[in-house]
């Protein structure tokens, strides 16, 4: 028993990266769920508009945080602002009592803001725009396209190719007349046909079953689909490339994954967060194609507004894949020159 239990120290020992998981994951999930894992929203972000915009803001509290005060503002100015996105709450002042406009998109701080009015005791009329009910449902159908093509393009590309690779199919392909990018494509390809299949099948499942609304362009949210998975697809084959096994290659893949699930703002509210955790959601590629899909579905953002989002996805698929690839095209250019020289050694020496 003791020669088995010695042996088993050594085999971990030698896998680091099971070694790395076994640390660091219990560490990751201690922190994330110490300071990330929090529904209350302590700071919403408001802009005032309307002829006593000043006097309306002085009396605002929190969590209600004023980022901007424009008397000259009206109440459709006021709707377009919260449609692209610009404020969570817009107050619209003028005759009789200030409205808040509240955007039901952003579910918690919708939430929040629909519980500090009712305790303010008819000093603001309230109207919820985008998911006047304040669905669960309608946030999280967006949310839940990312993680389903985050899970293909991450665990199941960084699976199959490292599959590959153990049974050798990988090399033989590249002793073959193709370019490594051809390879590279063949193989990843199919696992963008596939999402982008779940895409369309989750957002019209959701629509059909939740009556979630698709009230943005088709191709501003096509567009913003295809550059999120360019990038999970990069981190999958990047995972491939520095996994020995599929065993590893999930491990990997996992560690990314849970990550952009908790800290996205898919389950918890970024603005909950503490800073010190926040910024590490806005080096995920979910927390920008959340931003897309939401604003596109529900609050039928025009892609002019989601510039940020677009662009951000738009570098991060950019770096990620086309480090993957050059990372892959290393590891099959050995097979190449060995084979060339193979078969060179085959020849008959009157022929050389």
């Amino acid at each position: 028993m003791w020669a088995m239990i010695v042996k088993e120290f050594l085999e971990l020992r030698r896998d680091k990266r099971t070694v790395a998981m076994i640390v660091v994951l219990p560490l990751v999930l201690l922190v994330v769920f110490g300071y990330a894992a929090s529904f209350n929203v302590e700071s919403i972000s408001t802009q005032v508009v309307g002829p006593q915009a000043q006097q309306t803001a002085a009396q605002l509290r929190d969590p209600f945080e004023v980022d901007k005060v424009d008397p000259a503002a009206t109440e459709a100015a006021a709707r377009d602002r919260l449609r692209d996105g610009d404020a969570a709450v817009v107050v619209v002042t003028g005759a009789g009592t200030p409205k808040a406009l509240v955007d039901g998109s952003r579910l918690f701080s919708a939430q929040a803001a629909v519980a500090e009015t009712a305790r303010m005791q008819g000093q603001l009329r309230t109207e919820v725009l985008y998911n006047p009910e304040l669905k669960t449902s309608w946030v999280m159908v967006p949310a839940l396209i990312g993680m389903i093509l985050a899970f293909i393009g991450t665990i199941i590309t960084s699976i199959g190719l490292v599959r590959e690779r153990q049974a050798g199919t990988l090399e033989q392909l590249a002793v073959m007349p193709f370019r490594p990018s051809d390879v590279i494509a063949g193989k990843i390809v199919p696992y963008f046909v596939l999402a982008a299949v779940d895409m369309a099948v989750v957002a019209v499942v959701g629509r059909l079953l939740f009556d979630v609304p698709f009230n943005g362009s088709v191709l501003t949210f096509i567009l913003g689909g295809t550059l999120f998975l360019f990038a999970v697809l990069g981190i999958g084959v990047l995972i491939s490339t520095v996994s020995e096994n599929q065993g590893q290659a999930t491990q990997l893949a996992l560690m990314t994954m849970l990550p952009q699930i908790l800290l996205s703002g898919m389950i918890f509210p970024l603005e909950s967060m503490a800073i010190g955790v926040r910024w590490i959601g806005y080096v995920l590629p979910l927390t920008y194609f959340i931003q897309v899909s939401n604003g596109t579905m529900l609050r039928g953002a025009p892609i002019a507004t989601l510039w940020l989002p677009l662009t951000v996805l738009a570098c991060m698929a950019a770096l990620v894949f086309i480090g993957a690839v050059l990372r892959f095209r290393r590891d099959l250019a050995p097979s190449q020159p060995q084979a060339k020289d193979s078969e060179t050694d085959q020849q008959p020496v009157g022929a050389r």
